[in-house]
């Protein structure tokens, strides 16, 4: 992933689904498509690591659905449409089953991926278009095009980072 382009200081946590204390001293900012097998693979794998932290207090996740043009996640942008942004710690638990199940949905029509949502995770659609819309120009005002980006502090990666590296980044950024 090129993060030469990004600009990581226009990306703030005031928009996504905010996952534990929001006092917290390090803020872990997530763009992420819930069609993506990468943002899947970053989900599995940062998933203990980031748990430990936010159950310390140390972190604040800011997952940020972010709907993309791509044919293939389009899939992904109706999903998101089914996050319950007032309801974080529910809705993380949503997004790994949506993660769990993407083999599933992932090749459905749009309206069978709503129905699927609906029926087979007893999930209920939120009105959350003026906050994806927010979360898009966040996006590309930072240059933002790959899914998933990772914001923390001033690094920036993406799925590509080992549950080791993760928890080393996040002890740096606390000692700061």
């Amino acid at each position: 992933m090129d993060i030469s382009q990004i600009k990581a200081e226009t990306v703030t946590p005031e928009v996504g689904i905010h996952v534990g204390d929001s006092a917290a001293p390090v803020k872990v900012m997530s763009f992420v498509n819930l069609r993506c097998p990468f943002c899947r693979e970053w989900n599995e794998k940062s998933q203990d690591v980031l748990t430990e932290f936010i159950q310390a207090g140390k972190i604040e996740l800011i997952i940020k659905p972010f709907d993309k043009e791509k044919e293939s996640l389009q899939r992904g942008n109706v999903t998101h449409r089914y996050l319950d942004y007032s309801k974080p710690e529910e809705t993380r638990e949503n997004i790994n089953k949506i993660y769990s199940t993407q083999d599933e949905w992932g090749s459905l029509s749009l309206t069978e991926v709503a129905a699927y949502m609906e029926s087979k995770l007893g999930l209920t659609e939120q009105d959350n278009k003026a906050v994806s819309e927010k979360i898009i120009a966040e996006a590309n005002t930072a240059n933002i095009v790959f899914v998933p980006t990772v914001i923390v502090g001033k690094h920036i990666f993406d799925e590509h980072i080992s549950s080791e590296e993760l928890r080393t980044l996040l002890n740096e950024e606390l000692a700061k």
